[in-house]
């Protein structure tokens, strides 16, 4: 199956780009700034499936930047999707926990009632919707706490820190599923051939790493593993202000992924440390 992915240098899309049959497009191929290119660049394609794994991602800049977090997020994912719909190719679109208002301490499930905190959780939001409404063979893939051994994540801020300090305070009221880019990866391939052979699998679905953890337990493990000896100290979120609001419940129920498609949740302490095996050899 060829796969046409959008994004290139993100976590997520240079995992897709390890994987056979994918072909990875950056900006210069197709800007997302111009939602018009990307439903171009779907239409004259030779691809069997599309997934876009390119976004907005700058969740604090995007308070100050609306109108390019909205292009971005929204209405590239909409046009990308009607382009897909219209030549009837699968199309999976990942999204993230930021859609949810983060209250409570039950796994969101995929129907319930989002509200997201932001600017960024709000054009997200607005890419499910155009996405669902584009119809087709969609899948949308919310997920949560993306780590690699690429790009910028928490695993190798941590990792860095770790090196230069014996102390750091990390929020430990925000609980959620670190999960790796390559699962993610993989699950989308998985998703795409799905779609191609069964349209009725269309929907929202769930995957983020088990278990769930806080940040400073996440940072604990990450440490311990990486032999790092550093004192974590637990503080709430409202000592660690930011400039948008992050969900304290990032927990997600990801059962329907595992039963429609066969792929369970991964164990990030694993992918934790694949990541020390990656960086390592580097």
């Amino acid at each position: 199956m060829k796969v046409l992915v959008f994004g290139k240098t993100g976590q997520v899309a240079t995992e897709l780009a390890r994987l056979e049959g994918v072909t990875c497009l950056g900006r210069e191929e197709a800007d997302l700034t111009d939602p018009g290119t990307c439903e171009r660049v779907i239409a004259d394609c030779d691809a069997d499936a599309v997934i876009n794994a390119a976004a907005y991602t700058g969740v604090d800049k995007a308070e100050d930047d609306r109108d390019t977090a909205v292009i971005v997020n929204a209405m590239a994912p909409t046009a990308m999707a009607a382009a897909a719909a219209a030549r009837d190719l699968p199309f999976v679109q990942i999204s993230t926990d930021y859609v949810f208002d983060g209250s409570g301490t039950a796994p969101w499930q995929p129907g319930d009632a989002t509200g997201p905190l932001g600017v960024y959780g709000h054009s997200k939001l607005g890419g499910e919707r155009g996405v669902a409404g584009a119809g087709g063979r969609y899948a949308i893939l919310r997920t949560s706490w993306v780590f690699s051994a690429h790009g910028a994540n928490f695993v190798k801020t941590m990792l860095r820190l770790g090196a230069e300090r014996d102390t750091l305070t990390i929020v430990a009221d925000q609980i959620g599923g670190p999960t790796p880019a390559r699962a993610i990866a993989a699950a989308c391939r998985t998703i795409a051939q799905a779609l191609k052979e069964d349209p009725g699998k269309a929907g929202t679905y769930h995957f983020s790493g088990t278990p769930d953890v806080s940040w400073a337990d996440f940072a604990r493990d990450i440490f311990a593993q990486a032999g790092l000896a550093v004192d974590v100290t637990d503080i709430p979120t409202s000592e660690y202000p930011t400039p948008a609001a992050r969900p304290l419940n990032s927990r997600l129920d990801c059962s329907s992924t595992e039963a429609t498609f066969g792929i369970a949740r991964p164990d990030w302490r694993r992918g934790v440390a694949d990541v020390l095996t990656d960086l390592n050899r580097a």
